[in-house]
Order: C-alpha cells, then structure tokens, then sequence
C-alpha cells in the first residue's frame, strides 16, 4: 500500500536550480538547456564501506518496521555487508536540501527534484554497467528528460505512475473524457472538485491548454514561457473556485470520494483501487489529452562517502523480485520488465500498465522548470520553479 507522499514546496528551494547550473568544463552546450558540472562515474567498483544512507519516499526503504510481512532491506544488509540507514522525506524540497548536506549516498527523486540535483552537481552521473539490473528496466523509463542529460544517466528508475483524472460515476455524467471536466466544465460540481496540492501541478492545467488552445504553442507542459504560464495560472485561478479541496495525503482523497465531499479531480492508480475497493463509484482514465505523471529515480550523490554500498543498493532496488515487492506495497508501476513475473497479484502489472509503452507515451512525466526552456527554444525565456510555487500559493488564495 502506497505511503503518504506530499510535494508542498518552498519558494527558496525552487530558486536554488537557477542559481545551480554550473558550466561544464567542456564547454558544450546540453539539449536540455542545462550545463551540469562535469562530473565522473565510476569505472568500477571497490569493497563496500559497511553502510548506506538513503532519502526516500515512505514505502521504499522497508525493514520490516511499519510491517513485519514487509522488509527487502535486511535480506540486503545481510547478502552485500552495507547496513542501510533511511530517512524519510516529505517532499521534492526535503530530499534536495539534504542532499546538499553531504551526509546521504543516494536519493529516490522523483522528476520535480533531479534537474535541480543534477544542475547543481549533487547528483553524479551513473555508470549503468556497475548496475547489471538496469539492463531489464523498460526502455521508457531509460534516458528521460527527467533523469539525463545528453544521453548521460543520472540515476536508475525506480518506477512511475500516472495522474489520473478519477470521477464519481453517479454523480458525473456523461462520463468524462477530458480535463475540461475539472476546468471548463467544473461550475457543474462546484464545491466538489479536488486537485493535486503542488505547483507541479500547473503543468497539468498546460497539459491541457496545449491540446484546447493551439495557439498558445505549448509544446513542453514544463516548458512554459511567460504567455502560457499567465495562461495557466488564470485557468487554474478560475478552477479554485469550484474545488472543495486540494490533496497531499491519498487517504485523504479515499474518505472524500466516499463521503461524496469530491466527485471529480486528478487522482492516482492505487487511489483508485483503494476507493472502490472500499464501496467508492469511481472510475479513473488518462483523458483524450494524455496527463502528467512521476518517474522516481535512485541518484547517487556526487558526495558520497559509501559509494559502493550506494550502488549495490541501486541494482538491488530494481532486482526483479524486490522491484515488484515495491511496486506493490507503493503502488505503481515497477521499473524492471522481469517485476511482473515476481508480484504476488498476477494482474498488477495489468492495472498500472507496467508493459504498456503506448500507454506511457501519453503521459508526461514531472521536469523541474527552468529558465533555460526544456523544449529546445532559444529566443525565449521560460518561467522556472521558483516562480511556479510563487504562483501557486496566489492560486490557492
């Protein structure tokens, strides 16, 4: 069962990737707009230093201690000699600001968080041959724009999972089959709409004003120069109106549904699951405009002091029964292809699509923002983070 996961973020943090980006020594200039620091992987690996410190989401790092049925990491310390020390993090902003301290090998980021790592030299680059597991990781989830830079991994993924628009099926009819549900259309459930609480969420309002407004020319929905941003915002602004509540915590979300207090609004799969399998009238679809989504990705820090622990912590992660382990207990979809043989639900893979490339390329997964757009467009500035969560908190009024 998916943990609480909450991305409420803090201006400054958003500030730190424009004033991150370092030139790289090279001199080239990244695709993505992005010069990180020229940092090295390693070309081998030495004896393992007899620990790991991670930061990870709630529900990746499981000792047997919120569950006793759940534990992959002792069977870990016990086969590599690396004890695991964790730290849960409550956001994006949490894991980036401890990774600047130095004191962590690795970090489970997700999108909104490892252009930030990368751009500030936090993160290094990752040698996916040390990694023999990545070889089965689906090809989806390998150099995203998310988690490489000029086809340099940063990082092994983990897993990912889409942002579902989930409706009541009672009170919500006909059944929707676009956004404009939660936006155009949402005076008609006023009081009853919820939304995803994070400036992230922006991008999903882009999403869909790229398929409603063409002339806007939104190509990236995290590349948004000025014109689109303000047209976002004010989508989103007219949106507040009819929501009754914006969620962090998916439990949250579960008990409004059930109780009828929201009946349409962006949801996640295993939210899905979870409500109707407690008497819920849900349905949940990526509509004709695709969605947003999150890959998370285990980065090495650039200064670790357990490096070799830190990357057999990586290819065990993502070994094909521990991957599935954490699939499931998390909810979403696992990142190794092999994963689906190993889960104890023959059809998990099924419901989060794990297979389903088509069904992949029509989601967008979570970028950070930065000026430097990451649709390639040079004669324009785009509107980074630090402005997005500015925005954000006058959305919510």
């Amino acid at each position: 069962m998916r943990l609480t996961r909450t991305l409420r973020t803090a201006a400054c943090a958003g500030a730190v990737l424009l004033l991150a980006a370092a030139c790289d020594s090279s001199g080239s200039t990244s695709a993505t707009g992005l010069n990180p620091p020229d940092l090295k992987a390693p070309t081998k690996l030495g004896r393992t230093e007899g620990q790991v410190n991670l930061i990870a989401w709630a529900g990746y790092v499981e000792d047997g201690s919120n569950d006793p049925r759940v534990d992959w990491v002792h069977d870990f310390e016990t086969r590599t000699g690396c004890q695991v020390h964790s730290k849960v993090a409550a956001s994006s902003d949490e894991m980036v600001k401890l990774m600047k301290t130095g004191e962590y090998d690795a970090v489970s980021a997700s999108g909104d968080a490892s252009l930030r790592l990368i751009a500030s030299g936090d993160a290094a680059p990752v040698n996916t041959g040390l990694v023999p597991n990545y070889k089965d990781v689906f090809s989806g989830l390998k150099n995203g724009a998310w988690n490489s830079v000029d086809g340099r991994m940063y990082g092994i993924p983990h897993g990912r999972g889409a942002n579902l628009l989930m409706y009541n099926t009672e009170k919500v009819k006909p059944a929707p089959t676009s956004w404009s549900a939660v936006f155009e259309g949402a005076s008609r459930y006023k009081g009853h709409v919820t939304a995803y609480d994070s400036p992230i969420y922006i991008a999903d309002a882009a999403l869909h004003l790229k398929a409603t407004r063409p002339e806007l020319k939104i190509k990236d929905p995290y590349a948004l120069d000025q014109r689109q941003f303000d047209a976002a915002v004010a989508l989103l602004k007219k949106q507040n109106a009819n929501v009754g509540d914006y969620w962090g915590d998916y439990l949250k979300e579960v008990s409004a549904f059930k109780s009828g207090d929201s009946v349409v609004g962006t949801t996640w799969q295993v939210i899905a699951n979870l409500a109707a399998s407690e008497g819920a009238k849900v349905k949940a679809l990526v509509p004709k405009e695709g969605s947003t989504g999150w890959s998370d990705t285990w980065m090495v820090s650039s200064k670790a002091k357990h490096p070799n622990c830190a990357y057999k912590w990586l290819n065990w992660i993502v070994s094909p029964k521990v991957n599935a382990e954490v699939a499931e207990y998390f909810g979403e979809a696992p990142a190794n292809s092999k994963a689906c043989a190993e889960t104890s639900d023959r059809n998990f893979c099924t419901v989060y699509h794990a297979a389903d490339e088509n069904y992949w390329k029509r989601i967008a997964f979570w970028n950070t923002p930065i000026e430097q757009c990451l649709d390639g467009r040079k004669d324009v500035k785009c509107v980074p983070y630090a402005k997005w969560v500015q925005a954000w908190t006058e959305i919510k009024g």
